[in-house]
Order: C-alpha cells, then sequence, then structure tokens
C-alpha cells in the first residue's frame, strides 16, 4: 500500500499557477481568468474569490523595488529627468504584469489551504 500524498504547498502551486489540490492541472484559462476546473483532479475552482488582494501585494512590492531603484540609478549617473521616465514607467508595467498571475495562484492556493468562509476565522 503507497503512503498517502502529501498536500502541495501553496507557494509552490501559487508560483507555478497549477491546482492547489494536486499541483497538476492548469488554474488559469486566461491570463487573469481562473479556469472553472482543474483538468486533472476535477477541483471546481468556485471557492476562489475575485478580490484586489494580489493587487495590493503587488503595488508595495513593485513600488519599493522600483523606487529603491530609482534611487540608486538617481545617485550614480544623475539622468535627467525625462530618462527616469523612459525606464521606470515600463519597468513598472513590465513588474506588476510578471508578479500578478504567480500572486493571484498564490491567494486561491492560500483560499483553498484555509478555506475562509464569509467573514469567518
Amino acid at each position: 500500500m503507497s503512503a498517502p500524498q502529501s498536500a502541495p504547498s501553496s507557494l509552490l502551486t501559487g508560483l507555478k499557477s497549477r491546482c492547489p489540490r494536486c499541483g497538476k492541472g492548469r488554474l488559469f484559462a486566461g491570463f487573469l481568468t481562473p479556469a472553472k476546473a482543474c483538468d486533472v483532479c476535477g477541483l471546481d475552482f468556485a471557492f476562489a474569490e475575485n478580490s484586489d488582494g494580489p493587487a495590493i501585494f503587488i503595488i508595495f512590492i513593485a513600488g519599493a523595488v522600483i523606487v529603491a531603484l530609482a534611487l540608486i540609478v538617481d545617485a550614480a549617473f544623475r539622468p535627467p529627468v525625462f530618462v527616469h521616465l523612459l525606464i521606470w514607467i515600463p519597468a513598472t508595467v513590465m513588474l506588476c504584469l510578471a508578479l500578478l498571475r504567480p500572486f493571484k495562484a498564490t491567494i486561491i492556493a492560500l483560499q483553498y489551504r484555509h478555506n475562509p468562509g464569509d467573514g469567518r476565522p
């Protein structure tokens, strides 16, 4: 008899954008649209709360990273303001888009793991 398989890590399944139950099925049907169900284990993703939680984390992380990098570049090279705009606006957009999908998947995996009801702890 085989040993029972432990549940996959919420963080790893989130970073891979995989099903929080089996860790193998795809979580998203589009860029940020969750699939209806896991194509491997059949878990229904209707429990996934569509909220702004991932965006809040990304704003804080991307903001801190971009501001720190902008200060370092400004102190080292003293570029004109338009160069800062040409560098940091696209960098901010790309960083936010790169982080959005894994953060949303991690939040969904944590929702599955901890089963937060309607305001219940």
